[in-house]
């Protein structure tokens, strides 16, 4: 969204989303062409959710953290029973204890951007994560999040992008905290890459953004002025139903 870059087709959107999703530690840093199935290779590998077995109900006497039960979740989001086992059962594998912690959450992210610092990015996708700010991700906050981005409506999914891009979370978003988000992605993509990223780049962005999204020029943008922004510009509709059929 920010700076409305232009449309890409829909594998290439793709490919971008399943890279960013903290889901997995690779074995290896994936290719570009491996890129696209990081999910899905990782997460959807095994059946298995909650108890379904002797061996689930000795696992899960271990952990630190029990998720709420299948039925609870299938109401909370809109996945299916068996794609909550199978995205319980590759987190899990990940993450013993039930919860991801920050810095864990960074370090998973960062096997995807070898080439720059990930760091700080990763740290806002954290904390848009993390819904109830304790400084944890459970499944069922990555799942609930998960299910908004890939399963919710439009104005779900734009809501969840604001609460992203409101790095204070005061209902509005600033040119500073947007400047911040752009650098965090400029960092994360890393100085070598072709064409070569210019010094300027990020406050240029910033400012094609509030030109574009600060309808009444009072510096900040809200949420009624962002979902109103997005939702008349074709090339962001576009780029939100791409995400449909992603899972």
């Amino acid at each position: 969204l920010p700076g409305n870059p232009p449309v890409q087709t829909k594998k290439a959107l793709k490919q971008r989303f399943l890279k960013l999703l903290p889901c997995c530690r690779p074995k290896s840093i994936p290719s570009l062409s491996e890129s696209k199935t990081v999910l899905a290779s990782a997460v959807f590998s095994s059946p298995g959710f909650l108890a379904d077995s002797v061996e689930d109900e000795f696992e899960l006497s271990t952990v630190c953290h029990r998720p709420e039960g299948l039925e609870q979740l299938q109401e909370q989001t809109k996945f299916t029973r068996k794609e909550l086992q199978v995205l319980y059962r590759g987190f899990k594998n990940e993450c013993p204890s039930g919860i991801v912690n920050e810095e864990n959450f960074k370090q998973i992210y960062s096997q995807f951007f070898p080439q720059g610092d990930s760091s700080t990015y990763a740290t806002f996708l954290f904390n848009a994560f993390d819904t109830d700010h304790d400084g944890s991700v459970s499944f069922e906050d990555f799942v609930s999040g998960l299910s908004t981005i890939l399963r919710g409506t439009i104005d779900d999914r734009l809501n969840w992008a604001f609460n992203l891009y409101d790095l204070n979370k005061d209902g509005c978003i600033t040119k500073e905290e947007m400047l911040d988000i752009m650098k965090s992605i400029y960092d994360m993509m890393g100085k070598y890459t072709y064409p070569a990223m210019r010094e300027e780049a990020p406050r240029e962005h910033v400012e094609n953004f509030f030109q574009k999204m600060d309808r009444n020029k009072d510096g900040v943008v809200t949420i009624e002025e962002f979902l109103e922004s997005c939702q008349k510009d074709e090339n962001i509709m576009r780029s939100m139903q791409l995400f449909d059929s992603v899972i």
